[in-house]
């Protein structure tokens, strides 16, 4: 899937791919407003912020380096029929941000259709799954204290400027479960200066960092951070574990007393690493990784005229002489080799508007775009979803 925001990022930090995610730190300006505004603005942030029901720790804020308690700045919504909603009281949040804090919100992409599709877009490019949170802070507000992410992070600046300071790693590549805690900053500073609107930084996991507009004056920063957590070697041993269930020796109880049986273990432990190298792991992680939510086709609420490849990581595509196979989101589907360009095209991760792909790949393209419907490999092309491509990811028949 082409994405205008994944060229912007690889051009400004001169990546040729994702190949140098995690490998040090890195730092560009795209110089591109109507991009840079079109991912995300303040105010649609708090337009979100009012129109659902978010709760802590979703949704947090913070003021003078300490966490807003929710209850300043929530309320119930209670219906005429007397039942409750938690929602953010918007005034209260106003004044908040008027005398100096920093929002947060998790997960953006799961609320609005333009980060689901940037997010979709950078999980093809990079192989990895991908959040993205955003963080708006006002006046002179503190953010978070010195600390390290257990993941790489891709951070744009998308309005507003914020004094950051990045340094190396106390431990290399740490993570969430580790042996050691990791306490300690180091004094080494990679960086430190101003993140100015279209400036983009990609910080590798476990860099220390913090950021702040603490002395600044009046003003505004709007950022948001792709966290984009890399398989790693741990991750390959688990997949093992749950692998070893398939044979007898790793499901017979451990002898204490005697010790008897540890040389068998061992060997098929060997075997075992032998017949799954890391790179089946990668492999599997893609193909089984369970099917997002999207809106569901019924066909009582209208036709089939557009739809679009939802799944995390894009779907491969098998031909077998007069069949060919689509694996992905854990299923394997087998359909008639002269569907092959109608797949190519509806399993691009682009939009597909189904009349004018009939005359690109000929009228059986309905028919398979039905099919991969139904199978929740596609979903239909709705307006809120169109929304979230227009301007960044072109139609597949364009």
């Amino acid at each position: 899937m082409e994405h205008q925001l994944i060229s912007a990022i690889e051009t400004t930090l001169g990546w040729d791919g994702p190949e140098e995610l995690g490998k040090g730190f890195a730092r560009g300006s795209m110089n591109d407003p109507a991009l840079v505004s079109r991912i995300l603005t303040p105010n649609h942030l708090l337009d979100i912020a009012m129109r659902r029901s978010l709760n802590r720790p979703q949704f947090r804020c913070f003021q003078k380096g300490e966490e807003v308690h929710p209850a300043i700045y929530y309320t119930d919504s209670v219906s005429p029929r007397g039942q409750s909603i938690p929602m953010v009281n918007m005034r209260s949040l106003g004044r908040l941000l008027r005398e100096g804090a920093t929002l947060i919100l998790d997960q953006v992409n799961v609320f609005d259709p333009t980060m689901e599709v940037t997010c979709r877009a950078l999980q093809w490019w990079s192989h990895e799954r991908v959040q993205v949170n955003a963080y708006l802070t006002t006046n002179d507000a503190a953010g978070f204290p010195l600390h390290w992410d257990d993941h790489d992070v891709l951070i744009i600046q998308l309005a507003g400027e914020k004094e950051w300071e990045v340094r190396g790693t106390s431990r290399k590549v740490p993570m969430y479960r580790d042996s050691d805690p990791n306490d300690t900053p180091t004094d080494e500073i990679i960086w430190s200066g101003t993140m100015k609107t279209g400036d983009v930084m990609h910080i590798p996991r476990g860099h220390w960092h913090q950021a702040t507009r603490t002395g600044s004056g009046s003003g505004k920063s709007l950022h948001v951070t792709f966290g984009i957590t890399k398989r790693t070697g741990a991750s390959w041993l688990a997949w093992l574990a749950d692998w070893c269930r398939e044979h007898e020796v790793f499901r017979h109880d451990l002898d204490r007393r005697h010790g008897t049986g540890s040389e068998a273990l061992t060997e098929a432990a060997v075997r075992l690493i032998g017949e799954r190298p890391p790179a089946d792991f990668l492999t599997a992680y893609e193909q089984e990784t369970t099917l997002p939510r999207h809106v569901p086709y019924l066909d009582i609420l209208g036709p089939l005229d557009a739809v679009v490849c939802t799944t995390y990581f894009a779907p491969k595509i098998r031909e077998n002489g007069e069949t060919v196979d689509v694996v992905t989101s854990g299923k394997k589907i087998t359909l008639a080799a002269k569907a092959l360009p109608a797949l190519r095209l509806l399993l691009s991760g682009r939009p597909v508007p189904l009349a004018e792909a009939a005359v690109v790949v000929g009228t059986e393209v309905a028919e398979v775009a039905e099919i991969l419907v139904k199978e929740e490999i596609c979903a239909p092309l709705t307006p809120e979803l169109s929304s979230g491509y227009t301007g960044l990811v072109t139609n597949a028949v364009s």
